[in-house]
């Protein structure tokens, strides 16, 4: 790139970062925890429209996902909000054709009194931007929309066709991306900008989610021997899943990039319910589990391992070989992924990213979902997850460093210009 176009970029990322620190801002504002994402995508709808995009926005097909091997089940929370899709063409098409992503879904807030901030007030302290999804990944989202609008404010346009994807459930399914896939969006390759330390991921793992109902049988306390603790039996298919925990992470150096990571196969009870009265022996307990699988791994066949696992285990227990547990999906069938080396794409935002930083670019392993993993695993095309520094994802008090975004920023407009090339305005 001609270092004369390269400074515009780059200045016009700084003469516009106050306007994205207000749209970040506001796209913080909108209480978008899942089922209710409406609001948001109706803003990126009127917003992208008014910005000069030709804008799509559809349903989730259920029939469509579950049909397909890396659709996840549909549950009474599944979110019913669109998937919004702006498109730039060019003039003539030259350059490579890209799909810039980011999803609006946020994970729930938590007790208010434990946040010193506004979860959704977009509070400036310092060089921090605090709030829900400040980091996950609402400041990726600002990036998409103004990393394109540095351009316009160059006088240029992307030489390609550019689909700015809006989606919703990457916390919980991973359906709406696979929904913009089934759709028939796809391109040459993809930018995904998840808070990921201004690193780019080289892997990622699945993760499947799961609903465990164990049944007891109730009797008023006093009689509690003559009874069945459905809690307490919950508690000990929770050891038998510890089990599997184990098993798995013991077997993590067999597979390659998350060998030397702490538990990669880690596995969480999220959420845990049960009983009616607190002076009856509990009849019921429910408890959801996420859990960590290697890349290259089948979700349903580790789900099924898992099934077999915790019937063994339930037919040694005298309670629960008569009562056993039922496991039900009601979230994540996600297989985990891995970014080949050497693709053009990575090269060309190796030298944006060092032409931005000044430093070159680093990768990591991401022990977590990435919706990053329907353009690895589906489109097959290089998929580029790289993102400003956000911390404190899903916790008290997330933030974004703000000066993290704006060098980011011009890096991903960097790497549109050269992968895509340029045309004025």
């Amino acid at each position: 790139m001609d270092q004369q176009v390269r400074d515009k970029i780059l200045k016009a990322v700084d003469d516009g970062f106050d306007d994205q620190i207000a749209y970040l801002q506001k796209l913080v504002s909108f209480r978008s925890q899942r089922g209710e994402e409406r609001p948001i995508q109706d803003f990126f709808f009127r917003d992208l429209a008014a910005r000069g995009f030709a804008v799509d926005r559809f349903e989730m097909n259920e029939a469509m996902l579950i049909a397909h091997e890396g659709g996840a089940p549909f549950s009474a929370e599944h979110s019913a909000a669109p998937i919004v899709v702006g498109t730039l063409y060019p003039r003539e098409e030259v350059g490579h054709s890209l799909i810039l992503q980011h999803h609006v879904d946020v994970v729930p807030v938590g007790p208010l009194d434990m946040w010193e901030h506004d979860p959704y007030g977009g509070e400036i302290v310092g060089n921090r931007l605090y709030g829900r999804g400040a980091g996950d990944m609402k400041a990726g989202a600002s990036a998409n929309v103004f990393a394109l609008e540095a351009l316009r404010r160059a006088g240029l346009r992307p030489a390609a066709t550019v689909h700015l994807e809006s989606v919703v459930e990457e916390e919980a399914t991973g359906n709406g991306a696979l929904q913009a896939f089934l759709q028939g969006y796809t391109a040459e390759a993809a930018l995904v900008p998840e808070p990921e330390q201004e690193t780019l991921v080289r892997a990622a793992c699945g993760v499947l989610w799961f609903e465990v109902e164990v049944r007891g049988i109730p009797v008023h306390v006093h009689q509690m021997g003559e009874g069945a603790n459905a809690i307490d039996a919950a508690y000990r298919v929770i050891g038998a899943l510890r089990e599997i925990e184990a098993k798995w992470n013991a077997e993590a150096p067999e597979y390659a990039h998350f060998s030397g990571k702490q538990l990669p196969a880690n596995l969480n009870i999220g959420k845990i319910e049960g009983g009616d009265w607190g002076s009856s022996v509990p009849a019921w307990c429910r408890f959801q589990v996420r859990v960590a699988i290697q890349p290259g791994e089948k979700a349903q066949a580790k789900f099924r391992e898992i099934e077999d696992h915790v019937a063994r285990f339930a037919r040694a227990d005298r309670f629960l070989a008569q009562h056993p547990p039922r496991l039900t999906q009601n979230g994540f069938n996600a297989e985990g992924y891995i970014l080949e080396p050497g693709s053009e794409a990575e090269k060309v935002l190796g030298i944006a990213h060092e032409a931005a930083f000044g430093t070159p670019l680093e990768t990591r392993i991401a022990p977590a979902y990435l919706d990053a993993r329907v353009f690895a695993l589906y489109h097959q095309i290089p998929v580029l997850c790289y993102g400003p520094k956000g911390y404190v994802s899903h916790g008290f008090d997330e933030y974004v460093d703000l000066e993290s975004l704006r060098t980011t920023t011009k890096s991903m407009a960097l790497f549109i210009a050269e992968w895509c090339g340029t045309e004025a305005l």
